[in-house]
């Protein structure tokens, strides 16, 4: 091989239908980063915060002009909570279809009333028709039938969005055409989904049934898995299911409820499988992991690894966003994060074990768990846990680092070039400036400020 010889590269081959699950992950995150505001009104708004048995109350005569906006605060988030399936049609559709517009929410809008209202017509023919004097069943899909709606709308947004109709029908062409195409896709789904909704039902009682009956194993397999999937973008497709379908509570005023969150939030004492065990790990674990990684790294630069995972590490802690903290070692120590995955499935096993509930409307940090302190079940004990788990994150990780010599933040080889695009660093690249050598026609190098550096020539 001669020295102008590039070596081939070849390119790893995708996983097949990998970029498509990938989109949906991130399509859910569009309607999932409302909930916060939604929790949080619908938690406020409850008579241990602002109501009678909170601050109006300890107010006392002074208070009564909190009352009415206790219950505009908690009707403003239980409207969100009540709509769930068509906030998902809706952030979905807008959020996978590529370049999207107002059509497309539009479409998702009209096929997920359709489709509840085929479903609505079809219940008495499926479940069978409700007594005199009782209140027919109906048939309920919750938050995944909005999904599947929003990922038709979106499909067909994008294969219909220039669509040209002879000129006697040209007013329904392009993106107006949409909307009516999505309706009556929608008439189809929802036939399709009513004939198969016993089978469905009766697959998710079971689920529901065995995670009841062992929550222990249950939420142990879905915590390990949760993380394993978070690297793929895919965690939020196995978090709709025990979050937003799974389970049924119905609350004092006669209200049903599904899903870990809004069973939660609306008083459920057994709700909380899904979501407890992620404390510890995000508030405390996570943290002592972060501060392993600082104490290997090399000295010269431990000082910028100790800013990096610090600000991620507080982020972990208040928030419960541990992206920039997870992705720091997934790719470049895994065998840390599957250890972490599996610990991650201990902690959600061992709060259900010690019959501790706690919940969240946005994620396992700081502020979800004092906000919902006074309705979670024994929450110290939270504190306790993810001592324990803090500590042994940062024993754990320190000696697998150092004893297979993982390449964790700041043990890099001193040649290797640092990405700018590093996941810890929310710039993008066009911001960093560097100064690069040029050349002038005298012969002399001259420095010279460049936004890009220009292509290394190959040969």
């Amino acid at each position: 091989m001669t020295a102008n010889t590039v070596p081939e590269i070849r390119e790893k081959r995708a996983i097949p239908g990998m970029a498509q699950f990938q989109r949906v992950g991130r399509s859910l995150m569009l309607p999932i980063a409302s909930l916060p505001a939604a929790a949080l009104l619908l938690r406020l708004g409850q008579p241990d915060m602002l109501g009678a048995d909170g601050l109006a109350g300890a107010l006392g005569s002074k208070g009564h002009w909190l009352l009415p906006v206790a219950d505009v605060v908690g009707a403003a988030g239980n409207a969100l909570f009540a709509n769930l399936p068509l906030l998902f049609a809706l952030g979905v559709a807008v959020g996978y279809a590529r370049k999207s517009d107002g059509s497309t929410g539009l479409a998702a809008l009209i096929g997920y009333l359709v489709f509840k209202g085929v479903t609505d017509a079809l219940s008495p023919y499926v479940i069978g028709k409700a007594a005199k004097g009782e209140t027919q069943t109906l048939i309920d899909y919750g938050v995944l039938g909005g999904i599947v709606i929003g990922l038709t709308a979106a499909l067909l947004y994008q294969k219909y969005y220039r669509i040209k109709l002879p000129a006697y029908l040209a007013f329904f062409g392009g993106r107006r055409f949409v909307p009516i195409i999505t309706a009556g896709m929608a008439i189809i789904i929802g036939v399709a989904a009513s004939l198969v909704y016993p089978w469905f039902n009766d697959g998710l009682n079971g689920v529901g049934n065995w995670v009841t009956g062992s929550p222990v194993l249950g939420a142990f397999v879905y915590g390990t898995a949760n993380r394993l999937l978070v690297p793929l973008g895919l965690h939020h497709l196995l978090n709709s299911m025990p979050w937003f379908q799974l389970g049924t509570f119905k609350d004092s005023t006669g209200a049903v409820w599904h899903g870990d969150i809004a069973r939660f939030l609306h008083g459920d004492k057994t709700a909380g499988t899904f979501m407890t065990g992620f404390f510890p790990i995000m508030m405390f674990a996570l943290p002592g992991a972060a501060l392993a990684i600082v104490h290997t790294a090399k000295p010269s630069k431990r000082k910028v690894i100790a800013g990096i995972m610090g600000s991620a590490a507080l982020v972990a802690f208040v928030t419960g966003v541990t992206e920039p903290l997870e992705f720091s070692f997934v790719y470049l120590a895994y065998p840390l994060y599957v250890i972490h995955a599996l610990l991650t499935g201990t902690s959600m096993a061992l709060v259900n074990w010690l019959g501790i509930h706690d919940g969240f409307g946005f994620s396992a940090g700081a502020i979800d768990y004092l906000i919902n302190f006074r309705i979670a079940t024994h929450p110290l004990w939270l504190i306790v846990i993810g001592l324990i788990y803090g500590v042994i994150y940062y024993f754990l990780f320190k000696w697998v680092i150092t004893k297979w010599n993982l390449r964790t933040p700041g043990r890099e080889d001193d040649d290797n070039v640092t990405d700018i695009n590093n996941v810890l660093i929310d710039q993008p690249a066009d911001d960093i400036v560097t100064q690069a050598p040029i050349t002038v026609n005298s012969g002399r190098t001259a420095e010279a400020t460049t936004e890009e550096p220009a292509p290394t020539p190959v040969g």
